[in-house]
């Protein structure tokens, strides 16, 4: 693992939310890995890959689970890397469990949990990069980029709508 963001999800149907965070690390040119690993169902597998992150070049985790999972949680307990979690809108709560879960970590074991879904997975993205910003420079300057590109397209949408309706005569 030489990327310094480590994604992982609890399952391959996360996939679609999980697609937001990494098109943003992409844009922002951030290296990620990408694991699918259980902490319910592939317990061993799942340890040991939480167990080698403190040796490995990974600086920030990234998990996505549904449902009652634990899977960010378990990161935290297992790592001092900060762990941010998303929770994914699935099942009968859809997601309010899995936001549930993550929130509620007991002191002492953080996780930084985002919002559900794709607005989640976006701003999970954005706060690894916001960390790693913190040592690189490089992805520091892409970072204030990106949001100053925000805030012009943002700008000019509110131009365009003002110079529509003022031209109605409102």
């Amino acid at each position: 693992m030489s990327a310094p963001v480590a994604v992982v999800m609890g399952s391959d149907s996360d996939l679609p939310v999980v697609r937001s965070c990494l098109e943003t690390l992409d844009s922002l040119g951030v290296r990620y890995s990408v694991q699918v690993l259980s902490a319910h169902r592939t317990p061993k597998e799942f340890h040991r890959f939480a167990e080698s992150l403190d040796e490995s070049a990974v600086k920030v985790v990234i998990g996505f689970a549904g449902r009652a999972a634990h899977l960010a949680g378990v990161l935290a307990s297992l790592t001092v890397r900060p762990v941010i979690a998303v929770p994914i809108e699935s099942g009968t709560l859809q997601g309010v469990d899995a936001l549930y879960s993550t929130l509620q970590m007991p002191s002492g074991v953080p996780v930084a949990t985002m919002a559900l879904g794709k607005a989640g997975a976006v701003n999970a993205a954005i706060l690894a990069v916001q960390i790693l910003a913190l040592s690189d420079e490089g992805i520091h300057h892409r970072l204030f980029e990106h949001r100053r590109k925000m805030t012009d397209d943002v700008l000019e949408k509110n131009r365009r709508i003002q110079a529509d309706f003022n031209s109605r005569g409102g």
